[in-house]
């Protein structure tokens, strides 16, 4: 029988705000974790050249694979083989990619929780037994290695992200090198989600390559390179199981966007535009960071990296989604219910993201504070 798995809410918030947006409203995306700057210059200008010029078809850019390669080189201090880059139609696919070429139906896959809903809907999509560690203050809503050593029996597979979402926190090196011990003692596969690498807020991000070569790494064109809509991603596969990986990709996805390919390849080498936007959220950040107690947000997760503030709104509310629709309604700012991440704890958590414009973020900032000294009065 087909897996049930549970529905996306923030889709349905944000089909709210669509409606509204419709009546005239005005509306303050903050629901979803998407930039709101486009792509680089010199990837659109790339991808103008190549519509211009090229007919396109069926291809994996090998400059593209290659360039990747170089990135974690440079970056992590990784050496691994173009051949090892696949790239697919963004990030989800990736991560298809990498359990399904990896892991058998009925595999136990552990993951941290709150995490991104995907995980747990895709593991199950699958066939497969998401196991949910729970994570909250005491661990700085983060995996830890000895959470994952008390597992019994030990789980086939774990998803790591770091930076996390909802919460952006990052595991520190350490403990990365704790998990991929753990992971080795107990022959648990690793699946590395790191696209929200580039985004940090404190101290630079370590890829798990630099840990467990065997990692499966996942990781996205969408969130550091502002290329969301392009729809493209990359799955690092050891070079044990690359002949698999590489029969699922081309049965299940064919090639990834040619258009999208050559956008990328120019978009790698945008590093000023680039660390402009990871400015911006910085700057967000702060202006949260520094609005949200008086909001009575007090309890967060620590937003050490990506673009998310996972706010703990229990004292007000047992029903984050409908918690969501109200304040939007009320104020035109989305964002995301808790229950997504968290099917627990979640009714108590709000995820707001903070990828949208300085001034956007000021002017919700502006619209919240009078709807939530009302709920704090009513609760």
């Amino acid at each position: 029988m087909p897996a049930e798995i549970e529905p996306f809410h923030a889709i349905a918030v944000s089909v709210l705000a669509h409606e509204l947006k419709g009546q005239g409203r005005s509306i303050i995306h903050m629901e979803f974790g998407q930039p709101s700057t486009p792509a680089p210059k010199a990837a659109i200008a790339a991808a103008h050249h190549v519509l211009d010029t090229d007919p396109m078809g069926y291809w994996e850019s090998s400059a593209l694979t290659a360039r990747i390669a170089r990135h974690y080189a440079e970056t992590y201090g990784v050496t691994i083989d173009a051949r090892q880059v696949i790239v697919t139609c963004g990030a989800s696919a990736a991560l298809v990619l990498a359990l399904a070429s990896s892991f058998e139906p009925g595999a136990r896959i552990a993951m941290a929780r709150p995490g991104y809903v995907a995980y747990r809907n895709t593991v199950k999509a699958l066939h497969m037994v998401p196991v949910e560690i729970a994570c909250g203050h005491n661990e700085r809503f983060g995996l830890t290695a000895r959470a994952l050593a008390e597992l019994d029996p030990a789980p086939a597979g774990v998803i790591v992200a770091s930076p996390a979402n909802p919460t952006g926190a990052i595991l520190p090196p350490e403990e990365l090198a704790a998990i991929a011990q753990v992971c080795r003692e107990r022959n648990i596969r690793i699946v590395s989600d790191e696209i929200y690498h580039g985004l940090s807020y404190a101290g630079r991000t370590h890829s798990m390559l630099e840990f467990e070569p065997s990692a499966l790494i996942v990781n996205s064109f969408s969130k550091y390179f502002s290329m969301a809509p392009w729809r493209l991603g990359w799955l690092v596969a050891p070079k044990a199981d690359l002949s698999r990986a590489r029969a699922y990709v081309g049965n299940l996805f064919l090639t990834a966007p040619s258009l999208a390919q050559h956008a990328a390849l120019a978009a790698m080498d945008a590093t000023e535009e680039l660390q402009a936007n990871v400015a911006v959220y910085a700057r967000n950040r702060e202006l949260l960071l520094a609005a949200l107690p008086a909001l009575g947000l007090k309890e967060i997760a620590p937003p050490d990296g990506a673009f998310y503030i996972w706010a703990d709104v229990g004292h007000m509310t047992d029903d984050s989604l409908s918690f969501c629709k109200d304040l939007l309604r009320a104020t035109g700012v989305a964002t995301a219910p808790g229950i997504d991440f968290d099917p627990v704890e979640g009714r108590h958590f709000i995820r707001l993201s903070f990828a949208v414009s300085s001034a956007e973020v000021e002017e919700a900032i502006r619209r919240m504070a009078p709807w939530f000294a009302e709920q704090r009065v009513s609760a």
